[in-house]
């Protein structure tokens, strides 16, 4: 966009902010944005913003995440932005119940209102805002297949990775050349469904007799948001078969040692952890949500389970590994399926083209 466009980046402040600054050779602004529900530390978010945006005077405003939604538009249509974008990749509120429910519900649709065009990720997560009638229909398109940004399938590439750097990693992790590695990359939150996850794995070990499996947890814990089970997190620090290696910033090596993803997430809007264990030859086992079954097709690049259904990720888990014919079936097409319909650049000159029909306008 920085061809076309003069970009700046907004976001709290820290070091991501700072690597983006340098990686995307963009100008940056850091306004403090809590994640949680925090009147007065929003409202100072909203006031920060909207000064940024009446001395900027942008021609466009696109935000993501629901805090940078609401805050942004908001501080947008104040500041009299034209054109004020705001992509939806995931919804929180999908989990959450009662009076929270009632205000976050209340939030969305004032997100949607000040802005002029609301690009959902997803056909379900469009679906989804339509059936909640959360704005109207005009105001709603999904680019291309899907994503937000697409994938980059020359860097997340088996390629990438080299023999020896393998054998290092699997020496470091003893996992043998004989296991079947299961891996996960992500948040390690209850609304990922690990609670799901380290059950069926646990349930899984037990059952084992000529094989072995090993699970691969890539991602940190959240004990403040959404904590995990006590017997959960209890199982993942005494259970050996499974190797928990915490947030890491390059996830190829991890892919890369790896038979199979699974992802048995409650919510997502168009996850990119899907996208890239695809372009890294990896087959998945996914939930049966927006986003997720989108990028998988049954039977053909992975396979797609009930959501919060320990027993069923269980079973496909087993059968990944017992039936070798299967498993190869669905692996040689992860990566093709992901060159077609996800590559990076085609998204990338979508979102291009839509700045470029809204300046025309």
């Amino acid at each position: 966009m920085s061809e076309h466009f003069d970009v700046i980046g907004v976001s709290s402040p820290g070091k991501e902010l700072d690597d983006v600054k340098n990686n995307e050779g963009i100008d940056v602004m850091a306004i403090d944005m809590s994640r949680k529900i925090t009147p007065i530390r929003d409202i100072k978010s909203l006031w920060a913003t909207y000064k940024f945006l009446k001395n900027e005077k942008p021609q466009i405003v696109h935000t993501h995440t629901p805090k940078a939604g609401i805050v942004g538009m908001l501080a947008a249509r104040m500041a009299g932005v034209p054109h004020r974008l705001h992509t939806v990749a995931g919804l929180p509120l999908m989990e959450v119940t009662g009076i929270k429910r009632k205000v976050l519900d209340f939030v969305e649709r004032l997100t949607y209102a000040s802005a002029t065009k609301i690009y959902p990720n997803s056909k379900g997560l469009y679906d989804y805002i339509i059936e909640h009638q959360y704005t109207d229909q005009q105001k709603l398109k999904v680019i291309g297949n899907g994503s937000s940004n697409g994938i980059d399938t020359s860097f997340f590439s088996p390629e990438k990775v080299s023999a020896n750097q393998k054998i290092m990693l699997k020496e470091e992790l003893k996992i043998k050349e004989t296991d079947f590695v299961f891996v996960f990359v992500g948040r390690l939150v209850g609304d990922k469904g690990i609670n799901e996850l380290i059950k069926a794995f646990s349930d899984l070990n037990k059952k084992e007799n000529q094989h072995h499996s090993k699970l691969l947890l890539v991602g940190s814990l959240e004990h403040e948001l959404d904590p995990l089970h006590p017997d959960t997190i209890n199982e993942i620090e005494n259970n050996p078969n499974i190797i928990s290696v915490g947030f890491q910033k390059d996830v190829r090596p991890y892919f890369a040692i790896s038979n199979a993803l699974v992802f048995p997430s409650y919510r997502e809007g168009f996850p990119n952890v899907v996208m890239q264990a695809g372009a890294m030859e990896l087959p998945s086992i996914v939930s049966d949500i927006n986003g997720c079954n989108e990028i998988i097709i049954e039977k053909q690049n992975g396979v797609i389970v009930p959501v919060k259904n320990s027993e069923r990720l269980r079973e496909e888990m087993e059968k990944i590994i017992s039936d070798k014919d299967y498993y190869q079936s669905i692996k040689i097409n992860a990566r093709p399926m992901i060159e077609d319909r996800f590559e990076q650049s085609v998204i990338w000159n979508a979102i291009l083209n839509e700045y470029k029909e809204l300046i025309k306008d």
